[in-house]
């Protein structure tokens, strides 16, 4: 059950602006900065927003694609391998995330391999990988309401650790090719201007990438009548559960750290269920993925880094971090001109 997401209120966006236009400073002179100082102050409904245990969740999951067609220069093990990696604290947004004091879970959403217990990892396999969207959908729609599930539950959990700040990143060989189909149906771009090189193909691999997914898209779109039925044939295990992240967390009123391609293609699943979703939502870079861009532009939302990113992990997500937070701390910290007896224009 997908939780109902209430709007933001125009009356708090009106009076968090006049607070800060009081600000020692001339108008607009912060920037974005003032842009997101506006919206976390909305989410929470206060002139006195805090950042509190901010977290970021990456989804690991493996897919049936990259078992029978070269869509990534990288095997499937890598997914399992990576995993053990983040566990490990060896991947870069295990860095980012102790540079920042950001707090940092794992989840298992359907890896192609097992897991020893760890405490670590949150284990909510739906399955060993998605099957191979080439030949059948990617998986049942009763997984993938299982999937969106998953992701509520993490987040609810999340909720209750007094967490109001969360981000999503994803890892999964192959969810590059889940992300551009779901991008060209939500977005009814042509799935060849949504294919990018992944994890580095080469420009004979793309192409090759380009003529897969066009069949993929061709073989399922016609019984697409649903986000649900996109995600079922075109989501990984990963996305539909960041998915049901995302629209969990803003029905929460969390504020929602969006990263790079596949986490912003699974928010394209979460906005066309409900387009309050986007209220909650901070992007925070835009990754050197070409659809990415591309899907920016579609919701007409500002990016705050623009680094050439293309790892995912959240990576993004952790690094704009400090920004986020200095914009929450000159809201409440920064001097009025009333306060430090300066003249106003």
């Amino acid at each position: 059950m997908i939780s109902k997401i209430t709007p933001l209120s125009k009356e708090i966006i009106n009076t968090l602006q006049k607070k800060i236009d009081f600000k020692t400073k001339p108008i607009g002179a912060l920037g974005m900065l003032e842009d997101i100082a506006i919206k976390i102050g909305s989410i929470q409904n206060t002139l006195t927003p805090k950042i509190t245990t901010p977290t970021i969740v990456v989804f690991a999951a493996d897919h049936g694609i990259t078992k029978t067609k070269k869509v990534s220069p990288y095997p499937q093990e890598v997914t399992q391998q990576m995993v053990l990696n983040f566990l490990n604290g060896g991947a870069a947004i295990n860095v980012f995330c102790k540079q920042n004091n950001i707090n940092l879970k794992i989840v298992d959403a359907g890896v192609n391999a097992d897991f020893t217990p760890n405490n670590q990892l949150i284990s909510t396999k739906i399955a060993k990988g998605t099957k191979d969207f080439s030949t059948e959908k990617a998986m049942t729609i009763t997984e993938c309401n299982t999937a969106l599930e998953k992701g509520k539950e993490i987040v609810n959990t999340l909720f209750k650790e007094n967490c109001n700040t969360i981000g999503f990143g994803e890892m999964g060989i192959g969810n590059t090719s889940s992300a551009a189909l779901l991008m060209s149906y939500f977005t009814a771009v042509n799935i060849e201007n949504c294919v990018g090189k992944g994890t580095g193909l080469n420009d004979q691999g793309l192409q090759q990438k380009k003529i897969v997914l066009r069949q993929v898209y061709d073989k399922h779109s016609l019984t697409i009548h649903s986000p649900i039925d996109a995600l079922t044939a075109f989501g990984g295990f990963e996305i539909v559960m960041i998915t049901g992240a995302i629209l969990e967390a803003a029905a929460l009123k969390m504020t929602i750290l969006i990263d790079g391609f596949i986490v912003t293609a699974a928010l394209l699943a979460a906005f066309a269920i409900d387009k309050n979703v986007l209220d909650y939502c901070l992007f925070t870079h835009s990754s050197g993925e070409q659809g990415h861009q591309k899907i920016l532009n579609h919701l007409n939302v500002k990016p705050i880094l623009n680094l050439g990113l293309r790892l995912g992990e959240g990576t993004g997500a952790a690094v704009a971090l400090p920004i986020i937070q200095s914009s929450v701390l000159f809201l409440n910290e920064m001097a009025t001109f009333e306060s430090a007896n300066i003249s106003e224009a």
